[in-house]
């Protein structure tokens, strides 16, 4: 046992005086009686005149004793020291997402890691040094090792949450390499557990300590939003939105829709627990805005409960088809909405003036610069050699891209196929053991849709996937769309505006009115802006020229809030959630509140004998 303040025990200079009170004899009053008769017993005991008397037995001076010795030793803090060593090298990764601003703790989850935090810059030894992580989309190193408490303290309170999604994994590889070489070193992750998978760490040993933060799950958010052109009326827009409860009780909530902060259409609903809602809002728009879908309920994490998109009133689609006669395609195309359609034998231009060229089976005289589908042909420098497959089975698809959504390959059969290598640039979009049949994806600025093989050589015309693989790549490859998809952006990535011609400066106008300007590189041609981490509307300001983006969390990994009580590094490695404390446990408490009975006691007894 070790006392933090030794110099209290000068108190105990104290217990002597107590004795000395008892030594004392009481001094007596004379008083005038008509008798004694009754007062001969106490006149005895007047016989002797000195000062002191013989110390007696007496269980009030034992227990005043008792009393003082204790509060003596409260006074000194007692404490247990834990038998740690220092020289350790501690890493304090605090998870900053989203998710961490649930108010099931208090003030926040990310208030209460805060405080825990500090608790453990508290507990340092002098030789100890600390390295302060914060842990949103990207990672960031706050502060270098030090032992500095004060730095680390406001280190710590400089941090804030963000409304993007947390990627843990690069914060552990961050910290991995920040403990190299370290034989005393440890990480110390507070999060509350709402993270991906880890697996890649599941062989790493790294030296873990998970303090786990959150209460409860009460949550209900907006996990995805769309907008395009209604089907049925292409004047009309059709916004999507995708409402999920991760609470496990029942939630209302209104759901309402703003264009341009105006309400357009409001709805109840009703979320049982782990339930999910698609919406869909079917408005009229006359001019380019902003649709905002908002939830008012009174959950825990309010980041999630608005999400923002930026819609543009469709324009026409300009393409040209290199054909020597497919009816099937052009059918198909002509059934996309607002595509104005032009036909020639043979593409001996660019393809300015068009949004996408359609290439069906034709080696053009001068291949397009713009976005293309090419079908059974291919440019040189796409592929490497080129050879021919017979009968190719389809043994998988991509249906999660967005150029197979809602289109299946079941029973397709397909004559012959050009036979490619996977080029780096390119993903897979339907495979067969020896080739992929369908490839996608973007060379230069330039995004190109290859089919292998002659649609018409196959069954794939006859299908229904057929048409609508046609209009989704004519959504795809359509330049408006494009840059329409690059307006949306989720919370912490970049947001990328090509330019036309180079600029010098530009001004970013966050949704809270803050103005921040941009410096460019000279001669670039394109607009990188990170500053991302709060959700809502932004205005990139270029010259004379103002684009709107909107920044949104939409991710249902951090909008369901249920605390964890392990991080899983695999499928057979976990970290389970540790309780921080402190390395030296203070008694002094004990002593008081022993102090405090002995007190009660003696009252108790000194009343009872006197009475």
């Amino acid at each position: 046992m070790s006392f933090l303040d030794p110099f209290a025990f000068a108190f105990a200079a104290a217990l002597p005086v107590v004795v000395v009170f008892y030594l004392l004899k009481r001094r007596r009053t004379v008083k005038l009686v008509s008798s004694t008769l009754l007062w001969r017993k106490f006149l005895a005991e007047m016989q002797v005149n000195a000062p002191f008397q013989r110390l007696r037995h007496n269980w009030l001076l034992l227990l005043q004793l008792l009393l003082l010795a204790l509060a003596v030793f409260a006074l000194a803090r007692p404490y247990f020291s834990a038998q740690v060593t220092g020289g350790r090298l501690f890493v304090v990764l605090l998870d900053a997402s989203a998710s961490m601003q649930s108010t099931d703790e208090s003030g926040s989850r990310f208030g209460f890691a805060r405080a825990e935090a500090a608790k453990l810059v508290n507990a340092m030894h002098d030789n100890d040094q600390m390295l302060v992580i914060q842990a949103a989309v990207t990672p960031e190193v706050k502060l270098s090792p030090t032992s500095e408490k004060a730095a680390l303290r406001r280190a710590l309170d400089a941090l804030a949450p963000a409304d993007s999604p947390t990627r843990l994994a690069d914060a552990f590889k961050l910290a991995e390499s920040s403990i190299k070489n370290h034989s005393k070193a440890e990480i110390h992750v507070f999060s509350d557990g709402a993270v991906p998978d880890l697996g890649e760490f599941e062989n790493k040993a790294l030296p873990l300590v998970f303090h786990r933060t959150g209460q409860r799950a009460d949550n209900v958010g907006i996990t995805s939003l769309d907008v395009r052109a209604n089907p049925e009326n292409a004047a009309q827009r059709a916004v999507f939105a995708n409402v999920v409860n991760f609470s496990s009780r029942r939630m209302e909530t209104e759901v309402e829709l703003l264009l341009d902060d105006a309400v357009v259409d409001t709805r109840s609903l009703l979320l049982e627990s782990k339930a999910s809602s698609p919406q869909v809002f079917i408005v009229n728009q006359s001019r380019d805005g902003v649709f905002t879908v908002r939830l008012t309920a009174k959950d825990d994490l309010a980041a999630d409960n608005q999400a923002s998109v930026v819609s543009q009133l469709p324009r026409p689609i300009k393409v040209l088809l290199v054909t020597r006669g497919n009816r099937f395609l052009e059918r198909a195309l002509r059934a996309v909405p607002q595509l104005q359609l032009t036909l020639a034998a043979d593409s001996a231009t660019t393809g300015k003036g068009y949004d996408f060229v359609v290439l069906d089976d034709v080696a053009p005289s001068v291949w397009p610069e713009v976005h293309t589908l090419a079908i059974h042909t291919a440019r040189p420098n796409w592929f490497g050699p080129l050879n021919s497959v017979k009968t190719p089975p389809v043994v998988d698809w991509k249906g999660n891209h967005p150029l197979l959504r809602f289109a299946s390959f079941d029973n397709v059969q397909i004559a012959e196929t050009l036979a490619v290598a996977k080029p780096p640039w390119a993903v897979a979009l339907v495979e067969s053991p020896q080739t992929p049949l369908v490839l996608a994806g973007e060379l230069g600025r330039q995004r190109l849709v290859w089919i292998g093989f002659d649609t018409l050589q196959s069954t794939w015309p006859l299908r229904v996937s057929f048409p609508i693989f046609i209009a989704n790549a004519a959504e795809w490859l359509n330049p408006a769309s494009i840059a329409a998809a690059h307006l949306s952006v989720r919370s912490g990535d970049p947001f990328r505006l090509p330019l036309a011609e180079p600029a010098r400066e530009a001004q970013v106008i966050f949704p809270d009115g803050r103005a921040h300007p941009l410096a460019l590189e000279t001669n670039s041609l394109e607009v990188v802006f990170h500053d991302t981490a709060k959700q809502g509307t932004y205005r990139l300001r270029v010259g004379a020229n103002e684009t709107m983006f909107c920044v949104n969390l939409l991710d249902a990994t951090a909008s369901d809030t249920t605390p964890r009580a392990e991080l899983k590094l695999g499928k057979y490695n976990q970290v389970e959630a540790t309780v921080l404390q402190s390395a030296s446990l203070e008694i002094w408490r004990w002593f008081a509140l022993a102090a405090l009975a002995v007190l009660m006691w003696e009252w108790w007894y000194y009343h009872r004998r006197t009475v």
